[in-house]
């Protein structure tokens, strides 16, 4: 049986014209796992909107309900990078919903992956970097709450540092959260995780997974996660426009495969979002995030 792909059409927001955040490439991910038959024939589990209650239990309430009435500061919306209007309130309400889906289907059958999410910038009291709900916080924190699991691991190869998560999780000994990104690029001011590896400029795949190879099989083995929430980002690709690393289509591929059969050899559950990436060339773009859920198919 092929893993679970959770995915909703509106995942996919309105944004001004021209605007650099490729939205569209949700749509055409979800296109390319069905042409690739990565899916299989029952299709994607499609997502509820996360309730506010869920919201809240990483976000402050204000910014929540500020996000949901349409009535998010114009401060705010410009940390975030976009407006946050309707369609952006529900997308962002979709993504949160799609992780937490997700890792309960993980539980259930080992593995299951999103075609959005990796929300990270967005901390306790709002959103940023085009991040407006933190969605792997949001899901681990209720599977830690409601008794699901008692220890999370989360690992985090977006390009950025998932600064949202490693600030929400703060104190918190239930979530560990590792994060591995260019040092020099978003944010300039990092928050400090529970292990942190900021790479320098131009690293390229040889570097990049021998660096996993070292940290991840110790880390695993240390933590002991109950589930792993996976943020496979691609803008460590070479020709990524918010990207300084310089990963192949084939470096991406290999980490993510390495990454999933670790996870999995393990027999420890594994929810893989998406994250960032940024390239022009939608069909491209939608490529590289495909090999999470190629190498999620052979896990």
């Amino acid at each position: 049986m092929k893993p679970k792909v959770v995915h909703h059409d509106a995942i996919v927001a309105q944004l001004p014209a021209g605007h650099r955040f490729p939205m569209h490439k949700y749509l055409r991910l979800a296109e390319v796992l069905v042409e690739e038959g990565v899916v299989g024939p029952e299709g994607f589990v499609r997502p509820g909107e996360a309730p506010a209650e869920w919201l809240a239990l990483v976000h402050d309430r204000a910014y929540v309900d500020a996000v949901l009435g349409l009535a998010v500061p114009r401060e705010r919306q410009r940390e975030i990078g976009f407006p946050v209007e309707a369609t952006v309130m529900r997308r962002s309400r979709l993504s949160v919903g799609a992780t937490v889906v997700a890792a309960r289907i993980a539980l259930e059958e080992g593995i299951a992956c999103t075609t959005a999410g990796g929300s990270h910038h967005a901390r306790k009291a709002g959103g940023a970097g085009f991040c407006v709900f933190n969605d792997v916080a949001v899901a681990a924190r209720l599977l830690v709450s409601d008794g699901s699991v008692g220890q999370v691991l989360v690992i985090d190869c977006d390009v950025h540092q998932g600064d949202g998560t490693a600030e929400i999780f703060s104190g918190d000994d239930s979530v560990f959260t590792f994060s591995i990104h260019a040092e020099r690029n978003y944010p300039a001011l990092k928050v400090p995780g529970d292990l942190d590896v900021g790479l320098p400029d131009g690293t390229g795949d040889e570097a990049y997974l021998e660096a996993l190879a070292e940290i991840l099989p110790q880390l695993l083995d240390r933590v002991a996660p109950d589930i792993v929430f996976y943020n496979a980002g691609v803008d460590p690709h070479r020709e990524d426009r918010l990207g300084r690393l310089s990963l192949t289509d084939e470096g991406l591929a290999e980490r993510d495969r390495r990454v999933v059969g670790l996870v999995r050899e393990r027999d420890i559950p594994l929810a893989g979002v998406i994250g960032g990436g940024y390239s022009t060339d939608l069909d491209a773009l939608a490529r590289r995030h495909a090999g999470l859920h190629r190498a999620a198919a052979l896990g």
